[in-house]
């Protein structure tokens, strides 16, 4: 495994200064909307990404961690009479990927965005995103989705499965799927994430078997699902990794658990993130270990510099354990 970065870089001083930083693998993706991007716009973005020395790992399908209302195919999830030819697109990029030569795409089956309570105080007074159920509106009406069953909500999954993991699979593309994020009760927005407990994400990579289906495997957000996060996470990891479906590792911490936590610094929540790297590594996870998420911090660059903290603590983690 190896340290990588999904942050979208601002202009070409950031696709330097990952390389400067040994940040050698990234999720990035091309200018434009991800629905007008052609095979020619996918091998100039990985002609410019390598030509700072980086490697593009993966990229983003137009599925994305938004609220559905903001989604580029949004019949996919909504069964909408654009169902089929927005399933096609998927696939028509998934295949102009593999010619790319870019081996992976990550993705997200969201109905409802990332629901958040307001940010609370960290450490030395950064402000660091929360979840409180009991500070959240529980009766909040539903979006454009509905109120949708939770049957019905794994029928339109598998629609989606049926047809596009032949087509990764065929192509050789990694397809990582992440969680839902965080996990809501029953009905929440008239909607059941599905893939919002541990159970329904090994429903989800059992579902169309085969080994270019698995997950964005988000630690915080998996911790996010849990009674006891710290205690609970490494028997997590394991079933997945020994199966072979982790196909990237969002690296991200959290003090508290299901239904109320707050994001931490990595080293700072209630998973111990070094015990965690070495289950990675026990299981043969291979591909990115990125942060995700980060406590908003002081300065003239905030997101930057507490990004550049993540990578270096990834990166020394990374080189003890290929010591041991």
């Amino acid at each position: 495994m190896y340290l990588g970065t999904q942050v979208a870089a601002r202009d070409d001083d950031d696709y330097r200064i990952f390389a400067q930083l040994g940040v050698k693998h990234i999720n990035a993706d091309p200018p434009g909307k991800p629905s007008s991007w052609t095979l020619s716009d996918l091998e100039r973005h990985r002609d410019k990404v390598e030509s700072f020395g980086l490697i593009l790992d993966m990229i983003q399908l137009p599925l994305p961690s938004q609220p559905i209302e903001k989604a580029s195919y949004p019949d996919i999830l909504l069964a909408g009479p654009e169902r089929d030819r927005q399933i096609d697109a998927v696939c028509k990029l998934i295949e102009n990927v593999a010619a790319a030569g870019i081996p992976s795409v990550k993705y997200n089956l969201n109905l409802i965005g990332i629901p958040r309570t307001p940010d609370e105080p960290g450490r030395g007074g950064s402000l660091n995103a929360s979840f409180r159920w009991d500070k959240t509106d529980q009766q909040a009406e539903p979006g454009l989705a509905g109120v949708l069953s939770e049957d019905e909500n794994w029928e339109r999954i598998d629609y989606f499965l049926e047809r596009v993991v032949p087509v990764a699979a065929s192509n050789r593309v990694r397809l990582a799927c992440h969680p839902h994020d965080p996990y809501t009760p029953p009905g929440y927005r008239g909607v059941t994430r599905v893939l919002g407990t541990v159970e329904g994400l090994k429903k989800f990579v059992l579902m169309r078997e085969n080994p270019y289906h698995g997950l964005n495997f988000c630690q915080g957000s998996i911790g996010e699902m849990l009674e006891n996060p710290g205690k609970e996470i490494d028997d997590v990891i394991r079933w997945f990794g020994q199966r072979g479906k982790i196909f990237n590792v969002h690296f991200r911490n959290i003090r508290g658990g299901k239904l109320s936590f707050m994001e931490t610094f990595p080293e700072e929540g209630d998973m111990d993130m070094v015990r965690s790297a070495r289950i990675y590594k026990e299981v043969g996870f291979k591909y990115m270990l990125m942060p995700d998420h980060v406590p908003t911090v002081s300065g003239k660059d905030p997101t930057a510099t507490a990004f550049a903290f993540c990578y270096g603590y990834i990166a020394a983690l990374l080189q003890v354990l290929d010591s041991e």
